[in-house]
């Protein structure tokens, strides 16, 4: 394709015209925090590290993508296992909804410092809501020693299928279907 045939080269061209975008992207981060697991935390004890707002509201079928860092830091020996996990509440739950694997963090008298960092994908409801993500840091074992969760960072990446079809669906079944749902279940 030649540059002649772009609708730019057109006499009658608007150059002030903007194209409506069927499908927007959101691009969003949280802000930094550090949270210290303490010298001897129990299995099970949760900490939250870091979470994120992402309304998804104007788009159908939202995909987003959660990308997680951080830097772990041992100042003693860590001896234990750290599960983390990223978990959804939206408008219309009483309860997270964990999203994507659990990423497993496993140390032997580590002293150091080292990234850790991990992405999901959530892309399989019709949700088109406003969700918050957060991270949580579960021990998965009785831990000993001191680990610092340091810079921990949540980025989000959200945008929608665009095509006819998933138009036409997601106004005929999605929509309805979720505003139904929260309408009905929410209020």
């Amino acid at each position: 394709m030649n540059s002649m045939s772009r609708d730019y080269c057109h006499d009658d061209y608007n150059h002030c015209k903007k194209e409506k975008d069927l499908c927007p992207t959101i691009v969003k981060c949280s802000c930094p925090s550090s949270t210290t697991i303490p010298v001897i935390a129990t299995a099970g004890a949760s900490f939250p590290l870091s979470s994120l707002t992402v309304d998804t509201s104007d788009m159908c079928n939202p995909c987003t993508k959660l990308q997680f860092t951080s830097n772990l830091v041992a100042p003693v020996a860590f001896t234990g296992t750290i599960n983390f996990q990223v978990a959804k509440l939206c408008r219309c739950q009483s309860t997270p909804i964990p999203v994507g694997p659990v990423w497993t963090f496993n140390a032997v008298a580590l002293v150091s410092s080292q990234p850790f960092n991990f992405f999901v994908c959530d892309c399989d409801s019709c949700f088109d809501d406003c969700c918050i993500y957060t991270v949580t840091a579960t021990a998965a074992t009785t831990t000993i020693g001191t680990l610092s969760v340091n810079n921990a960072t949540l980025g989000a990446i959200s945008t929608c299928e665009k095509n006819n079809h998933c138009n036409d669906h997601c106004n005929n079944h999605c929509n309805n279907h979720c505003n139904d749902h929260c309408n009905n279940h929410c209020r």
